[in-house]
C-alpha cells in the first residue's frame, strides 16, 4: 500500500512538471542578442539605481532597449523593452512609467518590470529577462 501511494505521488509530481517550456524560453518574436552593459553607480547618469524602487532605461542596447530595476539594493532585474508578443517593429518599443512598461502598438500590452509578467493586454510571452550582477559599484547586464 505504501509503495503504491509513493508511486502515485511521484507520478503526480512528474506529470505536473512540463518538460516543454519553449513558450517562455524560445520566443519566436525576439532574437537572442549578445551584449554586455556596465553601469557604474558612481556616475550621475546611473545614480537613481543606488536606491530601491528606481530604474534606468536605455534604448541603445538590446533589441529595442533595456530597463534595469533596483528591487532592494542586492537584487536587480533587467528586461528587454521590445514587446515579447510582437515581432520587433516601430511601435513595439515599450515606454516605462513607474514599474509598468507599455507597448505603443494598438493592443497596449503592459508588463511589470519587476517580474516581467503581462499585466494588461493579451499574449503568451513574458518580457525577455537579462542576467544582472552587481560587483561593487558596478551593475553588469548581459545576455
Amino acid at each position: 500500500m505504501k509503495k503504491t501511494a509513493v508511486s502515485f505521488l511521484l507520478l503526480l509530481i512528474f506529470s505536473a512538471c512540463s518538460s516543454n517550456d519553449d513558450n517562455y524560453i524560445n520566443n519566436p518574436n525576439l532574437v537572442n542578442l549578445n551584449f554586455q552593459l556596465q553601469l557604474n553607480l558612481n556616475f550621475p547618469e546611473y545614480n537613481d539605481l543606488q536606491y530601491p524602487g528606481n530604474n534606468y532605461v536605455t534604448y541603445n542596447e538590446g533589441i529595442k532597449g533595456v530597463v534595469v530595476y533596483n528591487v532592494n539594493n542586492s537584487h536587480y532585474t533587467a528586461f528587454e523593452l521590445s514587446d515579447p508578443n510582437h515581432p520587433p517593429k516601430d511601435c513595439s518599443a515599450m515606454t516605462v512609467k513607474g514599474i509598468i512598461a507599455t507597448c505603443n502598438c494598438e493592443d497596449g500590452n503592459s508588463y511589470n518590470i519587476i517580474s516581467g509578467e503581462l499585466v494588461e493586454g493579451e499574449g503568451e510571452y513574458t518580457m525577455k529577462e537579462y542576467r544582472v550582477e552587481k560587483r561593487g559599484n558596478t551593475i553588469e547586464v548581459y545576455n
